[in-house]
């Protein structure tokens, strides 16, 4: 169908924003991997050139992957609104302990990077975070400069290296968290973006029941005040002027025929209701209350005048199947007749004894009559009941129902 249905739309933004949300979890994901290749190309290094013992190679892997862990757990809770102090401190020493490898092999330096550039999506000040920068780099540095020492006590001390070194793990540290910190904007932005979509339809509905319930009060008030003064009229004249007190009652009579036209009339339009919504509705209620729900195609390129008294016919014979039958199956049936389309609502449950047909579908008739449509309802074998609406395509003079028994 060309045009979608309201519920259609709201579950294709929530597919939307679903969609984002698991691709950008995605990218971080793939990120995180990403920063510890060098930290796992260090730790193979050390092994082949024998710079790095190997009973540190289990903890040093051990670490790696808890480290990673543990940027999943910052970086899900950072998405979601902000990681709490005990995940920060513990993944922040685990990446200590694997920073003091950068004694052995200087890639090990990337794990800082690493970890503050998942701190950097929960909410923080900016000088929080160039803090967070500033240690992880002076840590790096700092045991850098000391394993140098150790393995060569008297070589000077290289200022300009450990000022090199420190801007550049400061730099790739304060660089990750800006792009992380940019990206979780844009995804506060898509959420900001859905709730607001979701305010301004709850407001428009909002506005239109106002409007609605004005235009109510309009049509209705001068229509009741005039029943309940005739009414009043009527009761003082029942005694002495019989005659005067009918006439008073056939006016009032009028009157509220006149409201319920007036009303009918302007609850036309603010009511529409969607086919393909309704059958979605119809299908969740039924089988919510025990009763399988059986909807067949819908014809394609139904006028609107023609998809809204249909809806309206299969929300009366759903109302009617939970309300006045024991019914366990429900077929849902629309079928093109030449220049009419028949709706067919058939359950095995028949109306409860001694039941009346209601008001609904005194109401559904009336509705259908207006667009030439008619209405049958009645017992459809031993035990059960058949609903039919004939809705022509065209127009009143179009309607035209098959021969078929519902005997």
């Amino acid at each position: 169908m060309d045009t979608a249905t309201t519920a259609e739309l709201e579950a294709l933004d929530d597919r939307r924003l679903a969609r984002y949300q698991r691709t950008t979890y995605r990218t971080f994901v793939i990120a995180g991997i990403g920063f510890l290749v060098p930290a796992l190309a260090a730790l193979v290094q050390g092994l082949d050139e024998k710079a790095m013992p190997v009973a540190l190679a289990p903890p040093a892997l051990a670490g790696t992957g808890l480290l990673l862990w543990g940027y999943m757990r910052l970086v899900r809770a950072g998405l979601e609104g902000g990681a709490g102090a005990r995940d920060t401190v513990w993944t922040g020493l685990v990446t200590f302990a694997l920073i003091l490898l950068a004694a052995y092999n200087p890639l090990w330096a990337v794990t800082g990077i690493f970890w503050v550039s998942a701190v950097a999506l929960s909410p923080m000040s900016t000088r929080r975070l160039l803090a967070y920068c500033a240690g992880t780099a002076a840590v790096t540095v700092a045991v850098v400069g000391l394993a140098i020492r150790v393995d060569e006590p008297g070589r000077p001390v290289n200022w300009l290296g450990i000022l090199g070194g420190f801007a550049a793990v400061f730099g790739g540290g304060a660089l990750a968290a800006f792009v992380n910190r940019y990206q979780r904007g844009m995804w506060d932005l898509h959420l900001e973006a859905h709730h607001a979509r979701e305010a301004l339809a709850r407001m428009a509905v909002t506005e239109e029941r106002l409007r609605f319930s004005r235009d109510l009060h309009d049509l209705l008030g001068h229509s009741l005040s005039l029943i309940a003064v005739k009414s009043e009229l009527a009761i003082r004249m029942a005694e002495n002027d019989p005659a005067r007190a009918r006439a008073e009652m056939a006016d009032v009579r009028r009157a509220a025929r006149e409201a319920l036209r007036e009303v009918r009339a302007a609850v036309r339009g603010y009511r529409a209701v969607e086919l393909d919504a309704e059958l979605a509705g119809v299908r969740a209620v039924l089988e919510a209350a025990g009763v399988r729900c059986e909807i067949g195609t819908v014809p394609a390129e139904l006028p609107p005048e023609v998809r809204s008294v249909l809806a309206w016919a299969i929300r009366e014979g759903a109302t009617n199947v939970i309300k006045h039958s024991e019914a366990r199956r429900c077929s849902v049936s629309l079928t093109l007749y030449g220049e009419s389309v028949v709706l067919e609502m058939n359950n095995d449950g028949v109306r409860a004894a001694g039941a009346e047909p209601g008001s609904g579908l005194a109401g559904l008739t009336e509705r259908l009559a207006v667009v030439g449509g008619a209405l049958s309802a009645g017992r459809h074998g031993r035990e059960g009941f058949l609903l039919r609406a004939v809705v022509p395509l065209c127009g009143p003079a179009s309607a035209a129902e098959p021969a078929r028994s519902t005997a």
